[in-house]
């Protein structure tokens, strides 16, 4: 249980890191087809490529696995990952980052509620707490309260809500199908997926226009690692252990990330209000495990 506390916890960490490269790639001129089709194209081959070498390895030693999903719905799963990086990067650049976070952090009472109505399950009243906590702390984390009304724009905010029911959407699915499939190649299967999904939408011509020959091969390898590699491994192996809705709480943690990344790397003036709604998210965070913690 704890192991996969753990993985869910540093999965959204490394979400976290996302929205600072992501705007310093945009600040380089790269736009939203070259940094999502860099992501999620270097993303499915460092999957296949750690795959492939853990398959052969002779410490990797080949289960036998009654596989109940067939490899093309895991594909298609991954639809659900391409569909956040486009939305959520969208709305950062149509709405300040502090609301395309607080819009993103949606996902939290979303996921619960996707599912409770499909699965009928319902939150414990720590879990509800904590939803409870997390909300009120996004409001303070976000800068939503310091941000002018002026700024926002309704595409933003309705893409902001859309990548956070992808989000959901992506939780539920990497929870509940494929984990008959090692982490490793269920996550390769579904950035497969987010691939090709994204390379339909924008064809990726920053594979031969020579963008790779700038630093967009830097920032497109940065946010794979951080974006498409370790989080959705990560999420493979931790969210079946724990849950959806457990998984949605500790999914928190991406917020609090970013807004100590805003500070730390963009040197973006972080009030003592924003600190606060980070402590009262990672007070939100614990509250639910501490049983899990005290018993470890």
């Amino acid at each position: 249980m704890l192991k996969g506390i753990l993985l869910v916890f540093f999965g959204a960490c490394s979400f976290g890191i996302l929205s600072t490269f992501v705007k310093l790639a945009y600040h380089e001129g790269y736009t939203l087809g070259d940094v999502t089709g860099a992501q999620a194209f270097f993303g499915a081959v460092i999957l296949w490529v750690l795959f492939f070498f853990q398959s052969r390895t002779k410490k990797y030693k080949a289960r036998e696995r009654t596989v109940l999903t067939p490899w093309w719905k895991m594909v298609l799963a991954g639809v659900s990952t391409g569909l956040v990086s486009v939305f959520y990067y969208q709305s950062v650049k149509l709405v300040p980052n502090s609301v395309a976070i607080i819009l993103l952090m949606q996902f939290i009472w979303m996921s619960i509620l996707m599912e409770y109505l499909i699965f009928k399950k319902k939150p414990t009243g720590l879990q509800f707490v904590a939803i409870l906590l997390v909300l009120g702390g996004t409001v303070l984390a976000s800068g939503m309260i310091e941000t002018s009304i002026q700024s926002m724009d309704l595409k933003g905010i309705g893409f902001g809500l859309l990548a956070a029911l992808s989000y959901a959407g992506f939780l539920m699915l990497s929870g509940k199908i494929g984990n008959e499939y090692p982490a490793l190649q269920k996550s390769a299967l579904m950035i497969t997926g987010a691939c090709l999904f994204i390379f339909i939408l924008f064809p990726p011509t920053f594979l031969y226009n020579g963008a790779l020959t700038g630093s967009l091969l830097k920032w497109g390898l940065i946010i794979a690692v951080f974006g498409t590699v370790i989080p959705p491994l990560f999420y493979a192996e931790g969210v079946p252990k724990i849950g959806t809705a457990l998984s949605s709480i500790l999914s928190a943690a991406e917020l609090p990330v970013a807004v100590m990344m805003a500070g730390f790397v963009l040197q973006e003036q972080v009030s003592f209000l924003r600190w606060v709604g980070v402590v009262i998210i990672l007070s939100a965070m614990v509250l639910p495990n501490l049983k899990y913690l005290k018993r470890r």
